[in-house]
């Protein structure tokens, strides 16, 4: 329990005090650099990638992109086909990375440690992390060390946003996490009529606005967990993978339409009974950039081969 830092003790003091957050998903990923490089660039060149990124800049300005944050083995070429219309749609330097948050019961929470892997440290941008603490106001880092030490949805883009820039040009980020808004879903209520939802979506755009350079954003986030993995009583079957498929589908048109109400709207009715864990980041981000369009990238799914779980998730695009 100490090495994991769940103890009040010299181990995890070192820790909280440290402008580092040093990386907690090594095994998740090689610990070695070369390795490292070598299993990311077969995300991009092994079966269903898009090849690695170019430098040209296609037509239409990448606004936000939503990536997986599962494990790179299961989310292997979604990941790849969302990085890469990142490399190219985009010339920003400064990354806010709205990920879900898995360990705290926080609504929000950023902080402003710097992120190492073993591809070296990625600076966050402590200035835009000021300016969007000046607008929503306290308690945005009230619960900040179980909300990001050992939290994978930032790291696991950060380690590909640096291997995709290495060498090109240094990028920074903006590390936010979302909890949950099972509030929002049991009373059918419209997350935007939440004070905290609309303080923080109204101050991330105050500070994109006080920010003199493109701003892109990453939304990490999957879609269904379904099986008994997750608390359901039967193993993950054909029936329910075709619904489940069927459910991503409509989430999905809703997220191209880039209409968060839309969107909310598809999980709220089936009272997100298969937890889609993008659903606050994802929300959250629609509301504050407000695209004109997204287009959906890849879709993949892991499935148990007893049906123990089922996680789905995509790579998709939003311009304008």
């Amino acid at each position: 329990m100490d090495d994991a830092l769940f103890l009040d003790g010299p181990r995890f003091r070192a820790a909280a005090d440290d402008p580092v957050r040093r990386p907690s998903c090594i095994g998740c990923y090689e610990g070695d650099a070369a390795a490292l490089r070598r299993q990311l660039a077969g995300l991009f060149t092994g079966p269903g990638g898009p090849g690695l990124p170019g430098d040209s800049r296609q037509d239409g300005k990448l606004r936000a992109a939503l990536v997986p944050h599962i494990d790179y083995a299961r989310g292997g070429a979604t990941y790849a086909w969302g990085f890469k219309e990142i490399v190219e749609r985009t010339d920003a330097s400064l990354f806010v990375i709205v990920g879900t948050s898995h360990y705290s019961g926080h609504r929000f929470t950023l902080t402003r440690k710097h992120f190492r892997t073993p591809l070296g440290t990625v600076e966050t941008e402590g200035a835009f992390v000021d300016r969007v603490v000046a607008h929503f106001g306290d308690g945005l880092f009230d619960d900040e060390l179980m909300a990001h030490l050992p939290e994978h949805s930032i790291e696991l883009e950060v380690v590909l946003l640096q291997y995709l820039y290495e060498g090109k040009r240094p990028i920074r980020i903006v590390p936010l996490v979302v909890g949950s808004f099972q509030d929002c879903v049991s009373r059918g209520a419209e997350p935007s009529t939440r004070s905290d939802i609309r303080r923080m979506v109204s101050a991330l755009q105050a500070a994109e606005r006080e920010t003199t350079e493109p701003v892109c954003y990453l939304i990490s986030g999957d879609l269904a967990h379904i099986g008994p993995k997750f608390g359901d009583d039967d193993p993950v079957a054909d029936p329910l993978l075709v619904h489940s498929k069927a459910q991503d589908d409509a989430i999905l048109a809703q997220v191209e339409s880039a209409d968060p109400s839309a969107y909310f709207r598809v999980i709220a009715a089936e009272r997100d009974e298969r937890r889609i864990c993008g659903l606050p980041p994802t929300y959250t981000v629609l509301e504050a950039v407000r695209p004109a369009t997204g287009k959906v990238l890849h879709y993949g799914r892991y499935v148990h081969p007893q049906g123990f779980e089922s996680v789905s998730f995509a790579s998709v695009a939003f311009l304008g």
